[in-house]
Formats: structure tokens, C-alpha cells, sequence
């Protein structure tokens, strides 16, 4: 088997997981919604039939026991209940265990699935004449895909002696099922009491649902060696080109009339009372349970069919797509990162050389091209966070169980679009954020009540553009931040000292100090006081910054600032000396001058007065060592970091600057103030500044 094939499955196999886990748990929250179960059946059949194909037949063997109970959910002979999902939601992760094994992971554990498997078994009612699904082989392949699916009811009643003749009315259904897919439903309401039971005789029959495309004939010829034992009627119910608008079907009781359990006269009886249809069928005796049920089964068959069809009208109507290496990503955007350099160093030469119009005219349209090609390339690496926000449902229901609290997640901004890498950083901060709010925030539903809240807790998730970067916000309705019980083990772990008068936005930045917890005890979930130090690490890695808000008993906001992408940055050019670095344009609010007079109103200060606001600044040339005399007149940018206004003394400020991002050598790595480098159009580099680590760094020396 090609390793490309291999890998191809792998890919699609945990694309699938992940959109397998979403509906389990959307299904938990609505059991009654059979389009869910159906997309649970479609995601486990497909990952059993191209395992198989691929050779995995460990991943297809194990996945067919679940496949055979989500068919009974499916014909509606098992309900959901809370045991399935979470025996689902545990065969899904046995299943990436098992790809993570083939890709030279850790064995996956036999004994663990076999548990799982039990499980699933322990779930499945006694035969009762309904019939199993197909095993691993799947739909036959000489079954025309590219003609349409085309949906038949098919009611199939041998003669009560068929057994006589050696027919197995069991294996014609089987037949029936390698045509496409179908639902079948046994009925039973002819079936006779124990003892007067006739183990030769056959008292079931069936109603078929059938989506095919093989053709009337194909059905025609399995049933052709019975023909004359048994009543068989085949009728067409949806042709396959019959409208989709809505993904509906008939209702209840036009089916029971096409078919003959009901006269219309019946039916408008029946409407004129006020229970459900169904219902009120089987108490008047006109039909009995099973015929509903049979019912029912063709009606979301069909529905299914045609919600299907018009997703792969609208697949097929959008932009097609191709599966692309992330390497390969990566290497366009180095690329890309590299021309916009030589396009940068093309315009300044362009610049001095004004007199060949031409040159310049070939420069300007070149850094057009340049700036198109950029946007494209980063837009291609461009992710919804969505994707993201899904995976916290499950950690949000298995967290919230083991702590013995209630709390539903919702989320916002789903389709709001971030870089990849970006998107890969943030997962470890969210889950620290999110376990923190859930530990230490939510309260357990006897608190909540006690406190006049519902007892079920909210934790949202929201995310949404501001300028080049995006605000993701996780909120929660829980107790909120206690200030004096950070405020007394800040002085105890000596991170600040004793009577100092800190106001509340401060006390709650301390709980991003390393070490720092204010868990009485250590638990599996937290206490170690390891979390959310690591969260303002991983953030201010990426260029973000986090702000905290909170109110007792309302809840606490924690906002991330990240930008888009960490490829390719707007940025602010500016000089000391012979020295120029540049910083992300972001962060910039304004830049104004600084003279000689306004140091030496600071007395030794290093404070300025903007529009009769105080506002701190850090002199780059000083903290840098830089040699010379600075300028009589200085320029200080002035940027926004975790809601103040700080400054940074420069000589000169250049302008603006499309900054391609560069790592520094591993000598440089551990540099206070510097985060990245990148090279300027004459070929001379300038360092990127870490505006957060310069601060940080001149409040430790204060």
C-alpha cells in the first residue's frame, strides 16, 4: 500500500475524529435529533470502509462494533442515553490511539479497546429479526456512483412457509443492503404468542428504504427466486432530482396513506385532535407501533438523502480544494518573506537612481505584485478559530464531571480567521485559561444556588478582529477574582511587599507570576501554581498581550490580543545612532517629540507629560549601551501595553515597514528586549523589540 494513501487516510481520519467528537456531544445535548446519529453512522462508516481499504484493519474491525449500534440508534431500536456517548466519545479516542500507534506512537491498548468494545455489545438488544449492517466489504463497487441515488419503499412479506422452500428471508436483505444505503424495519405485529408460536413458520415482515443507484432491476433480481412466496411492492419516493430546498419530506400520515395503512377519511379524524399523529394512530387501533415506526425510518432516510445530495450540490457549486503540506506552507511563505526583502532593497535603488523612469516604473510595479502575492500567501495559511473552540467542548464536559459542576460553553466569532502557527500556539494557553476558569472560577451547583444563580455555570468563548490582530475573549459567570486572597500570598511568596496599596487591575496581573496559586490544595487539575505563568509566557511568545477583568460574584474576562500572523508584520522603523530597529506598528499610539527641557522637568525621572497625563517612557540608547550623544531633540513612541501608555525614547523615527520576520541564532536567544531580527532593504538588519520584555526589564532595574 503507498505511503501516500496511508497518510492520506490518516489525514482524513483525524479530520473525521474531530468533527465525530463535536456531534457526540452536540447529540448528548439533543438525543432526539436522529440527523446527528445520522452523521455519527456516515462518520463511523466512512472511517470503517477507507480503513479497511488502506489497511488498517484494526481501526475498521474495532469502528464496525460501533457502526452496528449506531445502526440500531439509527432505526430507532436503542435510544440515546448518556452510556453511549460516552462510550463513543471513548471509542473515538481508542481510534486515535490506534492511528497515533501506526504513525510509531505508543501501542495502543488492546485490553482498553476490548472494554470499549464490551461495552458497545452490552448495549445491542437481543435479535429480534431486525438485520445487522453490512460487514467491513461495504456497498458493492459495481454499483454505478455516477448516476443518482435514487430512494425506494420496498415492502417485502414472504409467505408464512418460506422456510420450507430454503429461503432465508435474512439474507435477501443483506442483499438489499450492498445495493446503497438502507434502513429496514422488522414488523411485528403478526407474531404470535409463545406458545402458539410456529418455529417453521415466518410471522415478520419488512419495510425497506433503499437508496440506490443501481436500478429498479437490481432490486427486482434479488428478490427473483421468491417472487412467487411472498407479496412485494416497490415504490419510487424520491427520484433523485426531486427538490432539496430544505432537505424535507412528506409528513406522517401521507406516508401511511401512500402506503395503505390509512385512508385519508382516517387521517383527517385523527387531525382533529390534539396529540401528536403518530400517537394518536396507534391508540385508535387503525395502526400499530411498528407501522409508525417503519414510517418514521422512510421519512428520515429520505431527509437524510436529500440534506446529503444538496451538501454535495453546494460542495461541488463551491471553490474546489486540495490537501496541502503545512511544510510546503511554510516554505511559500519563506519565500514569499525573502522577495519582499529583495523588493524592498529593488525600491531603494529605484530611489537613488530617479533619473532611469523606467527602473522606477519596473520597482513600483514589482512591489505591487510583491504586496498581492504576500496577502494571497499569508491568506492561504489563514485558519478559522472554530476549529479550535470545538475541541474545548469535550475538555469542558469531562472537566466539569470530574469537579462535579454543571456548566454549558458557548462560543462566538467561530469563522474569525487566524494564521496557523498562531492558531497552533494558542491551544496549550486556552486549555490553562479554560481548566482555571472551570477549577477556580465556576462554582459548584449548591454554591450557585446558595447564591441566587442558576446552578448551571456559563463559560463563553468569543473571538473578533480589531485592526491586524484578534481578541479572544474567555468569559465566565462564576465567583470572580478574590483580590485580598491574591493579594495576601502575593506577599507571602514575596512578589510584592507588605502594605503595598496595588489597585485591582495590578493584583489580578499577579496571577500570571511564576509559581504563583492560590489553591489551598494540590489537585490533578490545579495547585501546583504551573499554568498560567505558562499562558503569559506562550502569549507574550506570539507578540500578544492578555487583560484581566473581573467582578465578585459576576465572573472574570480574560481578553488575549493576538496578531493575525507571525509571518510577515506591519511594523514602525526607527533609529539610535547608527542603529535601527523596528517594532510592531500595533502597538504604536502616536509618536511625539521629547526635548532637553521636558528630561530635566522629569528630575531624574524618566516621565512625561502628555496632554496632562503622566506617561512613563524607557531611553533605548541608555538600556541598550549604545555609544554617542543623543539628539537635542528626541522622539518617543509611545505604545499601548496591558491598558497603560508607555514610551520608548528613540533618536529617530524612520516611518513605516513591512518587517519579515527572522529568528535569532540560538547565542542570541536569551536577549532581553529583542524577539526576532529582520533584514532592510540595503541588506543591513535591524532587530525586532519586545516592547513588553523592555518594560519589564526597566521595572525590574527601578
Amino acid at each position: 500500500m503507498s505511503d501516500a494513501f496511508a497518510q492520506a487516510f490518516k489525514d482524513e481520519a483525524r479530520e473525521l475524529l474531530a468533527d465525530l467528537e463535536e456531534a457526540l456531544l452536540e447529540m448528548e445535548e439533543n438525543p432526539a435529533d436522529l440527523g446527528l446519529v445520522g452523521r455519527v453512522f456516515r462518520t463511523m462508516h466512512t472511517i470503517k470502509g477507507s480503513g479497511a481499504m488502506f489497511g488498517f484493519d484494526d481501526i475498521a474491525s474495532f469502528t464496525h462494533n460501533v457502526e452496528t449500534v449506531y445502526d440500531l440508534v439509527r432505526n430507532g431500536e436503542l435510544a440515546v442515553s448518556k452510556e453511549l456517548v460516552n462510550l463513543s466519545l471513548a471509542a473515538r479516542d481508542r481510534i486515535l490511539a490506534m492511528l497515533e500507534a501506526a504513525e510509531g506512537g505508543a501501542p495502543a491498548d488492546a485490553q482498553r479497546n476490548e472494554e470499549v468494545i464490551r461495552g458497545f455489545r452490552a448495549l445491542v438488544p437481543s435479535q429480534d429479526g431486525n438485520v445487522a449492517p453490512p460487514d467491513a466489504e461495504g456497498v458493492r463497487e459495481e454499483v454505478d456512483s455516477s448516476a443518482p441515488l435514487v430512494t425506494y419503499r420496498i415492502r417485502f412479506k414472504p409467505e408464512a412457509g418460506i422456510f420450507a422452500s430454503g429461503s432465508n428471508p435474512l439474507s435477501l436483505l443483506r442483499e438489499l443492503q450492498e445495493l446503497g444505503p438502507c434502513s429496514i424495519v422488522a414488523n411485528t405485529c403478526d407474531m404470535q404468542a409463545l406458545d402458539a408460536l410456529d418455529p417453521e413458520l415466518c410471522y415478520l415482515y419488512w419495510d425497506v428504504i433503499l437508496s440506490t443507484s443501481a436500478g429498479r432491476d437490481a432490486i427486482d433480481d434479488v428478490f427473483i427466486f421468491v417472487a412467487d412466496s411472498c407479496e412485494l411492492s416497490v415504490t419510487v419516493v424520491d427520484d433523485g432530482t426531486m427538490d432539496d430546498a430544505g432537505g424535507g419530506y412528506k409528513k406522517l400520515g401521507e406516508i401511511l396513506i401512500e402506503r395503505g395503512d390509512l385512508t385519508p377519511q382516517q387521517m383527517d379524524e385523527l387531525l382533529g385532535k390534539q396529540k401528536r399523529f403518530g400517537e394518536l394512530a396507534v391508540e385508535s387501533g387503525l395502526v400499530n407501533a411498528t407501522t409508525i415506526t417503519s414510517a418514521l425510518v422512510e421519512q428520515q432516510h429520505v431527509k437524510e438523502m436529500r440534506q446529503e445530495r444538496q451538501a454535495q450540490t453546494q460542495s461541488q457549486e463551491a471553490a474546489s480544494s486540495i490537501r496541502v503540506s503545512a511544510d510546503k506552507l511554510d516554505l511559500l511563505v519563506n519565500l514569499v518573506g525573502e522577495l519582499v526583502t529583495v523588493q524592498a532593497r529593488l525600491s531603494l535603488v529605484a530611489q537613488e537612481l530617479k533619473r532611469h523612469t523606467e527602473l522606477v516604473s519596473v520597482a513600483e510595479e514589482v512591489e505591487r505584485l510583491t504586496n498581492d502575492l504576500r496577502d494571497n500567501a499569508l491568506d492561504i495559511r489563514m485558519l478559522p478559530i472554530g476549529a479550535t473552540f470545538s475541541k474545548f467542548k469535550r475538555l469542558v464536559r469531562d472537566l466539569s464531571a470530574e469537579l462535579g459542576k454543571e456548566i454549558d460553553l458557548t462560543t462566538e466569532g467561530a469563522d474569525t480567521e487566524l494564521d496557523k502557527t498562531v492558531i497552533e500556539k494558542l491551544n496549550d494557553p486556552l486549555v490553562h485559561i479554560i481548566r482555571n476558569s472551570i477549577d477556580h472560577g465556576v462554582e459548584t451547583p449548591q454554591e450557585r444556588l446558595a447564591k441566587g444563580k442558576s446552578k448551571t455555570g456559563s463559560l463563553h468563548l468569543a473571538a473578533v478582529h480589531s485592526g491586524d490582530s484578534v481578541l479572544i475573549t474567555i468569559r465566565d459567570d462564576g465567583a470572580g477574582l478574590n483580590v485580598d486572597a491574591i493579594r495576601a500570598k502575593a506577599i507571602e511568596r514575596k512578589i510584592i511587599p507588605a502594605g503595598s496599596d496595588l489597585p485591582d487591575r495590578d493584583i489580578w496581573q499577579l496571577i500570571f507570576a511564576p509559581g504563583f496559586s492560590t489553591a489551598a490544595k494540590v489537585t490533578s487539575v490545579s495547585g501546583r501554581g504551573v499554568g498560567m505563568d505558562v499562558v503569559k509566557q506562550a502569549i507574550e511568545g506570539l507578540r500578544g498581550s492578555i487583560d484581566v477583568k473581573s467582578e465578585p460574584d459576576r465572573g472574570t474576562s480574560i481578553t488575549l490580543k493576538i496578531p493575525l500572523t507571525l509571518a510577515i508584520i506591519e511594523s514602525l522603523l526607527v533609529q539610535i545612532g547608527k542603529d535601527r530597529f523596528v517594532m510592531p506598528l500595533a502597538m504604536v499610539d502616536e509618536c511625539i517629540l521629547l526635548t532637553e527641557k521636558e528630561i530635566e522637568q522629569g528630575h531624574g525621572r524618566d516621565i512625561l507629560l502628555v496632554r496632562e497625563k503622566l506617561v512613563p517612557y524607557v531611553p533605548l540608547r541608555k538600556m541598550f549601551r549604545i555609544e554617542g550623544k543623543a539628539p537635542a531633540i528626541q522622539q518617543v513612541v509611545i505604545c499601548q501595553l496591558e491598558g497603560k501608555r508607555v514610551g520608548l525614547v528613540v533618536d529617530w523615527v524612520i516611518g513605516e515597514h513591512q518587517t519579515v520576520i527572522k529568528s535569532l541564532g540560538r547565542m542570541y536567544q536569551q536577549v532581553e528586549g529583542m524577539s526576532g531580527a529582520t533584514i532592510l532593504g540595503d541588506g543591513s538588519v535591524a532587530l525586532i523589540l519586545d516592547v513588553p520584555a523592555i518594560f519589564k526589564t526597566a521595572e525590574g532595574a527601578a
